[in-house]
């Protein structure tokens, strides 16, 4: 399966273009949106828009300058985009879920006690995507001025499940990095994405 990646687009038209454009090339089977689409959910509609007219399947969840309520009903309007935040898209025996929000807690609550439901969701997949918006703790995504500053109830997730790669942005000084945890591929794409091979 082919994805292309992105995040932290903050409304730029320029990077909007750009990753319109790598869909015009590579033709992936999905898209993943990893957050912070607008800023402060200006123009939401019209990147929406823009995105739903690329034809393949997009999966979203929220960042920091979006409301999951407000994103999600944004979302329900186009047919080709899924607000994954706390569910599973499957495609195929790929399984999607995300998980938006936040940035700056080291620990997440909700999320762990989401854990199980998540688990549940991935039982069967034959390769699984983990969406989120900010980095897990302890890898080179989350490492901004001398130390680490991303979550660790992400990290223990993805330690304990291993899926076959986790998307995140959030920290803007490391798009285009890609790390490990584990066997799990840990990506942030940033605004202008990138193609990654499943």
């Amino acid at each position: 399966m082919k994805i292309l990646a992105f995040v932290d687009l903050h409304g730029n038209k320029n990077s909007l273009k750009k990753v319109m454009a790598l869909h015009e090339k590579h033709r992936p089977d999905a898209i993943i949106a990893a957050g912070d689409l607008t800023m402060f959910e200006n123009s939401i509609q019209t990147i929406l828009f823009n995105l739903n007219s690329l034809r393949v399947p997009v999966m979203v969840v929220h960042g920091n300058h979006e409301t999951a309520g407000s994103l999600r009903q944004a979302c329900n309007r186009f047919s080709n985009i899924k607000f994954i935040h706390s569910e599973r898209h499957v495609i195929g025996k790929t399984h999607f879920i995300g998980y938006g929000g936040g940035g700056f807690a080291r620990v997440d609550e909700e999320f762990e006690r989401l854990n199980k439901k998540f688990e549940a969701m991935l039982k069967g997949a034959e390769k699984s995507i983990l969406t989120l918006h900010a980095p897990p703790h302890g890898t080179t995504l989350d490492y901004l001025h001398g130390e680490h500053v991303g979550n660790k109830s992400f990290t223990k997730f993805i330690y304990e499940i291993q899926p076959s790669l986790v998307i995140c942005g959030h920290i803007h000084e490391n798009r285009g990095k890609i790390d490990l945890i584990g066997k799990t591929k840990i990506v942030n794409p940033g605004p202008e994405g990138i193609i990654i091979e499943l």
